[in-house]
């Protein structure tokens, strides 16, 4: 039997059986990979360049831009490899663990820093005199760091337990990349102790930090309808309200895909609501965030002007090259 796990191939069902459906669905993909790549990107750098932002919450964000980044990276390259040869290009056993690793291990740090990110949300606006106090910069590195190490305990255990399980029929994935409920599926063994390990770490990974975001934005909200300005009311909500449209869409679709009963679980249907938590969600992230956030904007502009600057100033001549070449003629 560890003989015949080890030889594995999967292979992943194409979305389609005809070629233009996939290419259609392989441009999807590719132009929502690269926004996600350059809009993420685009926020990383502009917190790094702006001294402005360089404040607990742009650094909780530029870190949530960095992990979309590697997030998504985890799966979109094989995906679109799959779109082109039409479900031919084949994984192995330790590559699909290693893809179902780094997808797990960043999926929860991003969902444990969107409760960080909450939790700085907390503090700034219910306690501003103290903000600066209590969200020193070493408590903000541990934070991030804490939700890496969390990710990573999470994620070790649970793929090595998936991939101790024998694979010994099927080896068609029906998804478009490793993931866990449909990986067991095609297991030849009774999986029941791997799906309750996979509903107690989903519950975890979801429903802690979401209890805590809950938590928070009740606090928040009851301090927000405090102030007495209007201005600084709407300031508030605004800010909030980008990190709340996030938080719905990452935990909503992960929740509905993890914390289902596996009685009820579809393929087609898991297929689908993927896209919208490993595509649609990294590119949500820069566009919510940049859109809604002043500064965010202002910091964008400032930084695409001085490279505006920069371009221009090295092509437009100094007034002493154009006499001399004036003189020479």
């Amino acid at each position: 039997m560890e003989n015949q796990t080890e030889m594995v191939w999967f292979f992943f069902r194409p979305f389609s059986s005809h070629f233009q459906i996939q290419m259609v669905i392989f441009v999807a993909f590719l132009a929502m990979y690269l926004i996600s790549l350059s809009g993420n990107a685009t926020i990383g750098l502009v917190v790094q360049a702006n001294h402005s932002l360089h404040t607990p919450m742009y650094f909780f964000l530029a870190n949530l831009a960095v992990l979309e980044i590697f997030y998504t990276s985890a799966i979109a390259p094989l995906a679109l490899a799959n779109l082109l040869s039409m479900g031919k290009t084949p994984i192995s056993l330790p590559g699909c663990g290693t893809q179902m690793f780094f997808f797990v291990f960043l999926g929860g740090a991003d969902c444990v820093l969107l409760a960080v990110m909450a939790y700085d949300r907390f503090v700034a606006i219910c306690y501003p005199l103290r903000y600066t106090l209590i969200m020193s910069w070493h408590l903000c590195r541990q934070l991030i760091v804490g939700s890496l190490v969390l990710g990573f305990m999470l994620s070790l255990p649970l793929t090595m337990l998936i991939f101790r399980l024998p694979f010994c029929h099927s080896n068609e994935i029906y998804h478009f990349y490793c993931d866990m409920p449909a990986v067991m599926r095609l297991a030849c063994t009774d999986t029941h102790t791997h799906e309750t390990a996979l509903y107690i770490i989903s519950f975890i990974v979801l429903m802690i930090p979401l209890t805590l975001i809950s938590i928070s934005y009740v606090y928040i909200v009851a301090a927000i309808l405090r102030i007495q300005s209007v201005e600084g009311r709407r300031r508030a909500f605004s800010t909030c309200s980008s990190h709340i449209t996030v938080v719905l869409l990452q935990y909503g679709c992960t929740s509905f895909i993890y914390l289902s009963p596996s009685s009820s679980y579809s393929p087609e249907m898991g297929r689908v609501v993927s896209v919208v938590y490993t595509f649609i969600t990294p590119i949500l992230n820069p566009v919510i965030y940049s859109m809604r956030n002043k500064e965010l904007k202002d910091a964008l502009q400032r930084t695409l002007g001085k490279l505006l600057w920069t371009q221009c100033k090295w092509r437009i001549p100094y007034p002493w090259k154009m006499n001399l070449d004036h003189q020479s003629g």
